[in-house]
């Protein structure tokens, strides 16, 4: 989305919420960091005069993505929602959909088996204490609650025999993950349906009744011929 906006020379920033010390680099200018809430942020685009917004933020970023709305709303600025469609069961799937985390740490058997975590880093805390060896995967080196755990740092795209060598390696027996959508890290679903194993999936948030697009072009569309600042 970022490219595209910058490719059309729209007057756009780019917003981080600081949690990756090293995130990659937008051809957009970037401002990292927290808005204050929903009225912080209201108040950051009446400051910077933004038009329109784009929520292209991670499906499981709820709390933004509904601050979002508030403040848009607060605001007087449409609002449009750039969303990855979920992941849809394939056969030989075999997964058991949960509404959140701790409802996923409750559906594993506690049996010292060994688990593919695959939620990042932020909501391990329902998983520790928990009696299995867990195999963590992020984007850089940080610290977590879990004991018995293994940490591979990685970046994706990742590869289904990859995955498929790394569960193997690890004996994994459970894959817990979110429903994130998109190729990224989809490989480890298929390399779990391969080995057939069984996947914890945690469904995404409920959200406010927001416009939803699926890809940049969309967004383009939804944009075209406004007086903007993205």
């Amino acid at each position: 989305m970022a490219q595209v906006l910058a490719k059309a020379g729209l007057d756009a920033v780019y917003s981080y919420a600081g949690r990756t010390a090293n995130p990659v680099a937008q051809p957009l200018p970037t401002r990292i960091g927290g808005f204050g809430g929903a009225e912080g942020l209201a108040d950051y685009l009446r400051a910077e005069r933004i038009s329109h917004v784009i929520d292209a933020t991670h499906p499981f970023a709820g709390t933004i993505s509904r601050n979002a709305v508030a403040a848009c709303a607060a605001a007087g600025r449409p609002l449009i929602a750039l969303e990855r469609p979920p992941w849809v069961a394939l056969p030989g799937d075999r997964w058991l959909h949960v509404p959140d985390y701790e409802a996923a740490a409750s559906a594993l058997p506690g049996d010292g088996s060994a688990v593919f975590l695959a939620i990042g880093r932020q909501n391990l805390k329902f998983f520790a204490g928990r009696d299995h060896a867990w195999m963590l995967r992020f984007a850089e080196v940080a610290a977590h609650p879990l004991r018995d755990a293994t940490l591979i740092v990685s970046r994706g795209p990742f590869t289904v025999a990859g995955d498929m060598a790394l569960m193997r390696r690890h004996a994994i027996a459970h894959v817990v993950a979110k429903n994130a959508g998109g190729h990224a890290a989809e490989a480890k679903l298929a390399a779990a349906r391969a080995l057939g194993l069984p996947v914890v999936m945690i469904d995404r948030p409920v959200l406010p009744l927001r416009r939803v697009a699926a890809m940049p072009a969309e967004v383009m569309a939804w944009l075209h011929g406004a007086d903007r600042g993205v």
